[in-house]
């Protein structure tokens, strides 16, 4: 396993990040596909096992269960010291007045409550999970930086926004001398490339890590077109990631399994090598709920997409409207 520091900070983390979306009680929020805490389990020790130490979970999650699943094994698999554990904090825990947002006091809740879920003392990355419209900038950085400062957090870092937001939150904590955010989670794959015009690059610039979330486009660059998965006929918003732009998106599947198929390896090892090469990307965030899938994420680290490959990948990508802002 390589390791790469997060952002400008000092923080080694593995180039592959362990995805926990898919651990957590299937009766428990909105993600009928995920394993059971007996069978989250096995992924996360492998994960281990190969060398991963960067594990991304959410409290909206599965209702906060894949909070404590995820903690409950890392406390039995691993030293605390030597993992990354992040979460996130902005999507409704509860309904009513204050349940979810970036309010100051949502965020003193929730990391409060995460903490909890997962058994520990403090998170090493703790997330905004969107941009909230209805909270002040300065109100939302300034808690956030308290939470640091309370020994809460290690670090702070964003999720899916447009370019001009992102700017605005460092630039409101900058002039005030707050905690700025290390990390950018947005979504960046093969189908989905509209990230490229501004927010990696300013990531780039800044010295923001950037680790993307469905590096493989919640598995549709892994098989063909026509196939599916438990997950996809349940995945209420993954099919809203992609209805407008099937044709195009076709292809670039297609060019895939093209380039598989002449290197003798799976598609998803093909696909994340592409994100991996990005210059701008930390590490991809995956998710594991088969055994072959952590095997995959590791070997794509092993592979170098020529120029030519590449170009091929590419060259079927049509502009897509921007999606997973909200």
């Amino acid at each position: 396993m390589d390791y790469i520091k997060l952002g400008k900070t000092g923080m080694d983390v593995s180039r592959l990040c362990l995805g926990c979306m898919s651990y957590g009680l299937a009766d428990r929020g909105a993600h009928a596909w995920t394993l059971n805490e007996e069978e989250s389990r096995p992924f996360i020790q492998k994960a281990l096992e190969l060398g991963i130490n960067f594990f991304d979970t959410a409290n909206v999650y599965s209702d906060g269960t894949s909070e404590e699943i995820v903690g409950r094994a890392l406390k039995d698999f691993a030293n605390r010291d030597e993992v990354v554990v992040a979460t996130k904090v902005h999507g409704r825990m509860r309904p009513g007045p204050n349940g979810g947002g970036l309010s100051r006091k949502a965020i003193l809740s929730e990391i409060d409550h995460s903490l909890q879920r997962l058994g520990m003392d403090y998170v090493d990355l703790y997330q905004i999970h969107r941009w909230d419209p209805h909270t002040p900038i300065e109100e939302t950085m300034e808690a956030l930086h308290d939470v640091v400062k309370a020994g809460k957090a290690r670090y702070i870092g964003a999720s899916s926004m447009f370019a001009w937001q992102f700017l605005k939150a460092q630039h409101t904590a900058e002039i005030h001398g707050w905690t700025k955010f290390v990390s950018m989670q947005n979504y960046v794959n093969l189908l989905y490339r509209e990230e490229e015009r501004e927010m990696l690059p300013l990531c780039e610039s800044e010295g923001v890590g950037v680790i993307p979330w469905s590096p493989l486009a919640r598995g549709r660059l892994t098989r063909d077109w026509e196939e599916s998965s438990k997950r996809s006929e349940n995945d209420a918003f993954g099919r809203t990631l992609y209805d407008q732009t099937e044709a195009a998106d076709r292809r670039v599947v297609e060019a895939v399994a093209k380039v598989a198929e002449e290197r003798g390896v799976p598609r998803a090892q093909i696909a994340l090598a592409w994100v991996l090469q990005k210059s701008a990307v930390t590490a991809p965030i995956v998710g594991a709920t088969k055994p072959h899938h952590l095997d995959d994420a590791v070997a794509a680290l092993s592979i170098l997409l020529t120029d030519e490959e590449i170009r091929r990948l590419e060259e079927p990508y049509v502009p897509h409207a921007v999606i997973g802002h909200s």
